[in-house]
C-alpha cells in the first residue's frame, strides 16, 4: 500500500493548472486590495507581534512538523505535503478568521503581506532544507530535481505580483479598492474551494482509497499549528488578541500555493496532492470552529462587564 499511494499522481490537466494559477492569482490581488503600505509599517512600530508571527510561520512551524514527521513517520509523499504545507504563508482567509475571532485584525493584515511576500523565497528555502533532511523525503525530492530558482519565479509570479498590483491599487483608489476587495475575495474563494472539489471528484477513487491516510494527519496537523502559534505568542507576553491573530496565521496555511506547486513540481504526487487539498478543505472548518469559539468566549466577558 505504501509503495501505492507515493506512486499515485492525481489527474489535474495542463488547462485546470491554468485555472488554479490564474485563481490563486486573483485570489491574491483581492486580499492584497486590503492591504496598504501603511499596514507595512506596523513592523516598524510594534515589531515584537510581527516578528513573532513570521518566526512561528516560517521557522517554528516548519521545524515541529520536521519533528512530527519522525514522530509518526507517515508514507513519505505525505510527509512532503505536511513539509510543503508548512512552507506556505497563511491562508487567503486568515484576516476574517481573525475578526470572527476577535483577534487583532490589523496585525492579521500586516502579516498577511510581509508573509507572502517573504515566501517568495522561505517556501521553497523550508521545502528544500526540510525536505532534504528526511531521508524518505529527500528521495523524491532527488527523483524531482527541482531547482529552488524556477520555484521562486513561480512562487513570485502568483503571489508576488498580484500582492503588489493590489497594494497599489488600493493606494491610488481606495474607495474602489474596498468596493472590490470584499466581493473579489469571496468570489474568488469560493472558485477556488470549487476547484479543489472538481479535482477531488474527479479523482474520488483514489480519494476514497487513501483518505484513511491523510484524515487523521491533516486534524493533528493543523491542531500543532494552532498550537505552535498560540504557545509561542504566549510565550513572548503577546496580548490575548495578537495571538489569537498570530495562532490564525499559523494555523490557516495557503494550501492552494502548495497545490499549486504540487502539480507544477511534483507532477500531482499522491500523498502530497491529497493532504494538501483536505488541509484546504479542513482549515476552512476548524479556523471558523476556532473563530467561534473565541469570538463567544469574547462576548461572553464584554457581557460580564
Amino acid at each position: 500500500m505504501k509503495s501505492l499511494i507515493d506512486g499515485v499522481h492525481i489527474n489535474f490537466d495542463t488547462q485546470t493548472l491554468w485555472i488554479l494559477n490564474l485563481i490563486l492569482g486573483v485570489v491574491m490581488f483581492g486580499i492584497a486590495l486590503e492591504i496598504s503600505w501603511k499596514d507595512f509599517k506596523f513592523l516598524l512600530y510594534k515589531p515584537k507581534p510581527v516578528i513573532t508571527g513570521v518566526v512561528s510561520q516560517f521557522i517554528l512551524l516548519p521545524v515541529v512538523t520536521f519533528l512530527l514527521i519522525w514522530l509518526i513517520k507517515p508514507l513519505p509523499s505525505i510527509a512532503l505535503g505536511m513539509i510543503m504545507v508548512a512552507a506556505c504563508p497563511g491562508g487567503n482567509i486568515s484576516n476574517f478568521i481573525t475578526h470572527l475571532a476577535h483577534g487583532n485584525s490589523a496585525l492579521s493584515v500586516s502579516l498577511t503581506g510581509i508573509a507572502t511576500l517573504l515566501a517568495i523565497f522561505m517556501t521553497p528555502l523550508n521545502l528544500e532544507v526540510w525536505g532534504g533532511l528526511y531521508p524518505p523525503t529527500a528521495l523524491i525530492m532527488k527523483e524531482v530535481s527541482i531547482s529552488p530558482w524556477q520555484m521562486i519565479r513561480l512562487v513570485a509570479l502568483i503571489l508576488g505580483i498580484p500582492l503588489v498590483a493590489g497594494i497599489w491599487t488600493n493606494h491610488k483608489w481606495p474607495v474602489l479598492a474596498k468596493k472590490m476587495g470584499k466581493t473579489l475575495k469571496i468570489i474568488s474563494l469560493l472558485f477556488f474551494i470549487l476547484l479543489i472539489f472538481i479535482a477531488l471528484y474527479n479523482n474520488r477513487a483514489i480519494f476514497a482509497n487513501y483518505i484513511v491516510y491523510v484524515f487523521w494527519i491533516v486534524l493533528f496537523h493543523n491542531f500543532i499549528a494552532y498550537l505552535t502559534g498560540f504557545s509561542l505568542a504566549k510565550a513572548v507576553g503577546l496580548s490575548t488578541e495578537n495571538a489569537k491573530a498570530v495562532t490564525i496565521e499559523t494555523g490557516i496555511q495557503n494550501s492552494g500555493l502548495g497545490l499549486l506547486l504540487i502539480f507544477t513540481f511534483f507532477d500531482g504526487l499522491g500523498g502530497m496532492a491529497l493532504l494538501a487539498a483536505f488541509w484546504g478543505v479542513w482549515h476552512l472548518v476548524s479556523g471558523l470552529l476556532l473563530a467561534w469559539f473565541w469570538g463567544t468566549k469574547s462576548l461572553q466577558i464584554k457581557n460580564r462587564k
